[in-house]
């Protein structure tokens, strides 16, 4: 028997204003509120917010926390000066993606010495990637405190983003940079705020305790802040081609394969889990990479469907859908690497037929207002 599905604490506001609900990762999680295209645009143009509260938040500290961390990611995280992030992977012995997340240095505790931090990992993931992050700590005197059911999670994304948070927070907003972070109030209450996203636009991640969370999204809610659900957040990463975990990488795909290179710094840092395959792989070579694909007509490329070269199948589509933006079909698949280049024609078998769709930069939108 399958254990019930958790909810979020702002679970039954979505209720309030009639969302549809689904299953993800575990969560009860709106899919939508209003309708996927009117929340997307919004977020383009606007201003939309999130529940993300099913993400995993790790709290980490320890005299050596950095250092600690650095066997664990291909990224040099000793760089990171406090109110710094990393957007990084853990990776197995084989170079493959157990997960991907966002690491952000908090700085040293004066009282303590310790060094602090904040991991926000994926929901789907979190039970593996704290159960492999602390195995990997042991002996380290890293400490982590899971904080994934005792914290609200708010998304405000959108080129409104600042002018609207801004009369709720206590620090200066624009002196927030993009992946900065700072520890602040909102609304009176502690909270712990960023200005990072899964949407391609401006705005800032709001981490806070349940009933805050709770009058931040009324607060939200009255400004005339879209609601936005799941069907929103995949489209608009789409458009700026941000992976998701378990279709665009996952454990059999390694960070170079994903076009994730910069993320990878081998000449920066020591050694790491998955180091070797990574080191053969930059002087190889890949066999395949992940590459965006524009279809050339209004057929849409989903998950799973292959993609094909001279008549013969060669890859697959990993994401795919209708650009509310670009009003163009658009996909992220993997195909060989010679196959890779910027204007190669392909097709993808839709059904029974087959259909041109050609390789395109990524991403495929790029915000205006960032």
């Amino acid at each position: 028997m399958k254990p019930p599905l958790a909810r979020t604490p702002l679970y039954d506001l979505s209720v309030e204003l009639n969302a549809r609900m689904v299953p993800f990762s575990g969560w009860e999680m709106a899919v939508q509120y209003t309708g996927i295209t009117p929340e997307h645009e919004a977020v383009r143009s606007h201003l939309g917010m999130f529940d993300i509260s099913h993400m995993g938040k790790f709290a980490l500290k320890g005299q050596q926390l950095v250092a600690a961390l650095q066997p664990l990611v291909p990224s040099d995280l000793s760089r990171l000066e406090p109110g710094q992030a990393q957007y990084t992977v853990l990776l197995n012995a084989s170079g493959g993606i157990l997960d991907d997340f966002i690491f952000y240095y908090q700085g040293i505790d004066r009282a303590t010495g310790n060094q602090r931090g904040m991991a926000i990992v994926n929901a789907a993931t979190k039970s593996r990637d704290k159960a492999w992050i602390v195995a990997h700590l042991e002996g380290t005197g890293v400490d982590l405190d899971d904080l994934s059911r005792t914290k609200a999670l708010i998304a405000v994304q959108g080129p409104e983003a600042e002018a609207v948070l801004q009369p709720l927070v206590e620090a200066d907003l624009s002196a927030v940079g993009n992946f900065g972070h700072a520890e602040t109030t909102v609304l009176g209450k502690p909270a712990f705020i960023a200005r990072t996203g899964y949407t391609g636009e401006d705005g800032f991640e709001v981490m806070v305790d349940p009933p805050t969370g709770v009058d931040l999204w009324r607060h939200l809610l009255e400004a005339g802040v879209t609601p936005c659900g799941l069907g929103a957040r995949d489209t608009l990463r789409l458009e700026a081609a941000m992976a998701l975990y378990g279709q665009d990488i996952d454990t059999h795909t390694t960070p170079l394969e994903a076009g994730l290179r910069w993320l990878v710094h081998l000449d920066d840092k020591g050694d790491f889990i998955g180091r070797s395959v990574l080191e053969q792989q930059k002087a190889k070579g890949v066999s395949r990479r992940l590459v965006g694909l524009e279809m050339q007509g209004r057929h849409i490329a989903r998950h799973g469907y292959s993609v094909k070269a001279d008549g013969e199948i060669v890859g697959e589509v990993t994401s795919g859908t209708m650009s509310p933006t670009l009003k163009k079909a658009i996909a992220l698949a993997y195909v060989p690497a010679e196959l890779a280049k910027v204007g190669r024609e392909l097709e993808v078998q839709i059904r029974k037929k087959t259909y041109p769709a050609k390789v395109v930069k990524r991403p495929f939108y790029r915000s205006p207002h960032r």
